[in-house]
């Protein structure tokens, strides 16, 4: 694939997230131009790289997982709590070389300097949703220009949109950047499940239900890191030889599993508070 100067724009519909993040790969392999990036080593190919747009119909519908996302369901399972329920947020300490941000503190605790209290944006979202579904103003941002800018590890996503579409409340991700084999899966699954979350609060206040409709996933930069190419080449083979049904799960066959994840989770937790030491 020759180099090129434009960035192909991938638009994509699918009925689940495994559906659209499998499809999603795939075009940016297939279709991605070649990029070179900040993180690459001697001899790695340039990645490659496409602007996305996924849409995905029912984001908490079956199947719920993809079987190739490359991560173990306890990983996944941690990530999904560290974004939703902010389980590593004490793990924040950049003046100690600790982590400088979690999406879940930008979400619930956004600090801005001159304000005495840190801004709750879920908060936020669901009482802007409550007076007015369908207000366009309901979005909660992670970006902080006088802190991100020029930092090792900038956040990757920008911010989250959401609207009420009758029962259903949409969300719309905005991602600056994505790795698209190696997270991207990961990313969808917790922001699916904070999707939901939040139009559970919302059937709270509105006092009928809610639940979570049209997600949509849109990335600047999808990419495929060429150090990953090996693996990714691995990962296009299993969609030769196996079914769908065969390269995910759904929920209720993972449902099990995800429990045992959260009882390790929880005694992981439970060490790092008798500890200090960091865990899962």
């Amino acid at each position: 694939m020759p180099e090129s100067l434009e960035l192909p724009v991938v638009h994509l519909v699918a009925d689940s997230v495994p559906e659209g993040w499998e499809r999603a790969v795939v075009a940016c392999w297939e279709q991605g131009a070649q990029v070179r990036t900040q993180y690459d080593q001697p001899g790695d190919p340039p990645s490659r790289d496409v602007t996305l747009c996924l849409v995905v119909r029912e984001p908490l519908g079956d199947p719920r997982l993809h079987r190739a996302f490359p991560a173990g369901l306890e990983e996944l399972e941690a990530y999904r709590q560290e974004v939703v329920d902010g389980i590593h947020d004490h793990w924040i300490d950049p003046a100690a070389g600790k982590w400088q941000y979690t999406y879940h503190e930008r979400l619930a605790a956004y600090a801005v300097p001159g304000l005495d209290q840190p801004v709750n944006q879920l908060d936020y979202v669901v009482e802007a949703l409550a007076a007015a579904p369908h207000t366009r103003r309901a979005q909660a941002v992670i970006w902080k220009a006088w802190e991100d800018a020029g930092i090792e590890d900038p956040a990757c996503l920008q911010r989250l949109w959401f609207r009420v579409f009758g029962d259903k409340l949409v969300c719309n991700c905005h991602m600056r950047s994505n790795d698209a084999f190696k997270a991207a899966f990961m990313n969808m699954y917790a922001f699916t499940d904070l999707q939901r979350l939040l139009a559970e609060r919302l059937s709270e206040r509105l006092g009928r239900s809610i639940r979570a409709g049209q997600y949509t996933h849109i990335a600047d930069s999808f990419h495929i890191y060429g150090s990953y190419f090996g693996e990714f080449e691995a990962f296009l083979q299993t969609l030769e030889k196996r079914t769908f049904e065969q390269r995910t799960w759904t929920w209720e066959q993972v449902a099990p599993i995800i429990e045992e994840a959260r009882e390790a989770i929880a005694r992981s937790l439970d060490r790092e508070r008798l500890t200090g030491r960091k865990g899962l």
